[in-house]
């Protein structure tokens, strides 16, 4: 038997107490942030795998990294977790699926790790739907002596992973002066015009912007009655882009188009961020193509693996600036059900997508265990990470 057949096997071993856990977190859908049985279901094994568990990271009560350390020198490998759900639909992107994926493959590497040297860091990542914690984690350097992060979405088809778009999250609040929208509206001042505005300003925006750029918001308060002139109201965007740069560029005109409407009707503004930055995912190549090599020797065929492409806006992207990152699709589903949908929620809880999950904690086992035990590959990955941190 060689190694990766033993990682495997240690996998296959749990395979019941994964699918366990998969379901349970599924069935008890928690928002970011309040993710306390799912954290408490996945720490409670990691402990009796023999990990030292750390919970309440960074203030999260929600947040933890599990370490195991085999006492030999090697490289540090993470394995990242996400068990948030999405308001009235559930584990609807397959987080559930996520953090298990991630469990496995910690389970799987421990099997072989006192042989082989090294450290596995299973790190738990609240609320990637909102406030990604993996935002202020990586802001404390909690990844700055990690030699790779691995983590894999699930979907449709299998996919390489890709890029990611950078995202900032603005609040704009409009304050004005309420009045009696018949007897006497030339006393008012009107916050919903300024929204209105500014809804019409980034309309027009939207046409000297790159190709890549997204602009998207709602209102989230827009007066109480239609018989009184609002002097509050305020809507929500997330702006994004293909890098930070741009984005951060963007954000300087959407600034600007806010400040205008302001000023044309005479309210005052207040501007925030109601969700952390995200940047975007820098993948990194050759561990990509290690991750990609592993799925085609479990039996994926290189045909129905696909380039890489954008699915929104990633926490991960943060981390990638700090260590070798990538995030890979795997299929779970056979049917093209999109992410965030009943459809995906529904199928992402059946049999097929609990043998997707084992399959792809074992193609990230394997992914890690290349890296450890061999240099010239750990190289090339630094390297790579290294030449995309000065572009």
């Amino acid at each position: 038997m060689n190694v990766k057949e033993q990682l495997f096997n240690a996998i296959n071993n749990h395979a019941d107490t994964l699918k366990r856990i998969a379901l349970f977190i599924g069935d008890n859908p928690e928002l970011g942030n309040e993710e306390v049985l799912a954290c408490g279901k996945l720490t409670e094994e990691l402990e009796r795998q023999g990990f030292q568990v750390e919970t309440g990271v960074l203030g999260l009560s929600t947040a933890f990294i599990a370490t195991y350390t085999s006492g030999k020198p090697g490289p540090t490998v993470a394995f990242l977790c996400e068990y948030d759900a999405l308001p009235g639909l559930g584990h609807a992107c397959g987080h559930h699926l996520i953090c298990t994926m991630g469990l496995g493959a910690a389970i799987g590497l421990k099997s072989v790790l006192d042989d082989i040297g090294g450290v596995i860091r299973v790190y738990g990542t609240p609320a990637e739907e909102t406030k990604g914690a993996k935002v202020p984690m990586s802001e404390a350097g909690l990844f700055d002596d990690v030699d790779v992060a691995l983590m894999a979405h699930p979907f449709h088809r299998y996919e390489k992973s890709g890029s990611s778009l950078a995202m900032d999250a603005l609040q704009f609040e409009y304050f004005g002066k309420a009045a009696h929208a018949a007897a006497n509206p030339q006393d008012g001042v009107n916050a919903l015009d300024a929204v209105l505005l500014l809804f019409h300003s980034l309309n027009a925006l939207r046409q000297q912007l790159a190709s890549h750029a997204r602009m998207h918001g709602v209102i989230t308060d827009g007066g109480e009655a239609p018989n009184i002139i609002p002097d509050y109201a305020s809507a929500r965007f997330y702006i994004r882009s293909a890098n930070r740069p741009y984005t951060d560029e963007t954000v300087q005109k959407v600034l600007r188009c806010a400040e205008g409407a302001a000023l044309q009707t005479g309210c005052t503004l207040k501007t925030s961020n109601y969700e952390y930055s995200y940047d975007e995912l820098r993948t990194n190549v050759p561990l990509s193509e290690t991750f990609t090599g592993n799925l085609i020797g479990l039996g994926i065929p290189e045909d129905r693996i696909h380039e890489g492409r954008d699915h929104g806006s990633l926490d991960l992207g943060n981390v990638s600036r700090r260590c070798p990152s990538i995030h890979p699709f795997v299929q779970v589903i056979d049917e093209t059900y999109m992410l965030h949908t009943t459809e995906f929620r529904d199928l992402a809880m059946t049999d097929r997508a609990l043998e997707g999950m084992l399959l792809s904690a074992k193609a990230l086992a394997a992914t890690a265990y290349d890296v450890m035990t061999d240099s010239e590959l750990l190289g090339r990955i630094r390297a790579s990470f290294k030449e995309s941190s000065i572009l």
